[in-house]
């Protein structure tokens, strides 16, 4: 396991396909399938966040928003190497500074993933239930 301290964050939309797709991979996502798609949203993000460890992407966050009110955080990706070293805490609190004033910040957790988002400060939905299509084979 890595320590979170040797890691570089970069906040810019320019990513290398290979990397992303080996990241998306690594960590099994489906949308590592669609990577047209997948290379075309996340440049059309409002904001990424990755981390870097000897020029080697090993994480990513993105977040889409409205501008003013509403923001989803649809990625978090770890690679399984770094792992609970600190670095998905990391980007997601770059990604929530840039959003802190926004009415509501926004995703969806897998079960495995639920605890981590609650210590970040997420809260399970009372009377609002997440809905949705997917076209995805991961689940």
């Amino acid at each position: 396991m890595n320590t979170a301290s040797s890691i570089e964050f970069r906040f810019d939309k320019q990513l290398q396909r290979d990397q992303v797709l080996a990241l998306y991979r690594a960590c099994r996502w489906s949308a590592a399938e669609k990577p047209d798609q997948l290379l075309a949203a996340l440049a059309g993000s409002d904001s990424v966040v990755s981390a870097w460890q000897g020029g080697r992407l090993i994480g990513l966050g993105n977040a889409i928003s409205d501008g003013a009110m509403v923001v989803y955080y649809p990625h978090l990706l770890v690679d399984p190497e770094h792992q609970r070293a600190g670095i998905g805490r990391q980007i997601m609190e770059h990604l929530r500074e840039r959003y802190r004033a926004f009415h509501q910040q926004v995703l969806l957790s897998v079960d495995d993933a639920f605890d981590f988002y609650q210590r970040l400060g997420f809260q399970d939905t009372r009377g609002v239930r997440p809905m949705w299509i997917y076209q995805g084979s991961d689940m």
